[in-house]
């Protein structure tokens, strides 16, 4: 009994963190502007600005325009934000 029961607590929670992860969007633009006071920043992805509120956790002070970044964002706020990974050169014979 306890062993059923252990597993139906896994599985609870395995779906809970799931549903959390597919909650959050991830979006790659530019930061136009940041306001680390306000907690907030604009967004330009594919030419469409985008303003978010930022979680907390956020360190908008490492942010500024024209940093090309990737953007976890949920409900309208960035919960984290990183630079975009740079493409890497191709390499020719």
């Amino acid at each position: 009994m306890k062993k059923i029961i252990a597993v139906l607590v896994v599985v609870v929670m395995v779906a809970a963190m799931a549903s959390l992860v597919f909650a959050a969007d991830m979006k790659k633009g530019t930061i136009k502007s940041v306001d680390a006071k306000a907690g907030s920043l604009v967004l330009t992805v594919d030419g469409k600005d985008e303003a978010l509120k930022a979680d907390k956790a956020v360190d908008l002070s490492k942010c500024k325009a024209g940093d090309k970044v990737e953007v976890s964002v949920d409900k309208g706020t960035a919960m984290s934000v990183k630079a975009a990974a740079k493409p890497k050169a191709a390499v020719g014979c």
